[in-house]
């Protein structure tokens, strides 16, 4: 051991990564929920006019959709190319999975949501700050829809 060396705690490093994702997921919370009030996201009549492809069809959210999509898969890239976020901390992507009738039915329940609400997830987050009760009862059962899965699975 050399005597004269200080000693270096590695507490204050990760003090600071903490921080610095934290600042960062606050900055990109707050740039995505701009970006949803923006785009109309919020607005269940405007979402609901995306959806209904048969009658007065309004295709603006696409170009949403293709641009939350593709910073989305930059972002991944990115991430999987350095592997690690940009505070230093690891990352694990998740892998991919088989296209499977847990899959279908869930996507199917989460269509079905999104076109009777007028809003997917985030946007119903966005919207409770407005007071919002309809977005209140979608983010209600969309907790008590994340209770239920994992608590009906059967034990492995």
């Amino acid at each position: 051991m050399n005597e004269g060396a200080p000693v270096v705690s590695a507490a204050p490093v990760a003090a600071r990564a903490r921080t610095v994702g934290l600042l960062g997921a606050l900055l990109s919370g707050l740039l995505f929920g701009i970006g949803l009030l923006l785009s109309g996201m919020t607005d269940p009549a405007k979402v609901q006019g995306f959806l209904d492809i048969f009658g007065a069809w309004d295709p603006s959210l696409a170009l949403v959709m293709v641009g939350g999509i593709t910073a989305a898969r930059i972002g991944v890239m990115l991430i999987a190319r350095r592997g690690a976020t940009l505070s230093g901390l690891p990352v694990c992507l998740p892998p991919k999975r088989a296209i499977d009738a847990r899959l279908i039915v869930g996507s199917a329940l989460f269509g079905a949501g999104w076109g009777l609400a007028g809003y997917c997830p985030g946007p119903a987050v966005v919207s409770l700050g407005f007071g919002s009760s309809s977005a209140l009862a979608l983010v209600v059962g969309m907790l008590v829809g994340l209770w239920i899965v994992p608590h009906s699975r059967p034990r492995r």
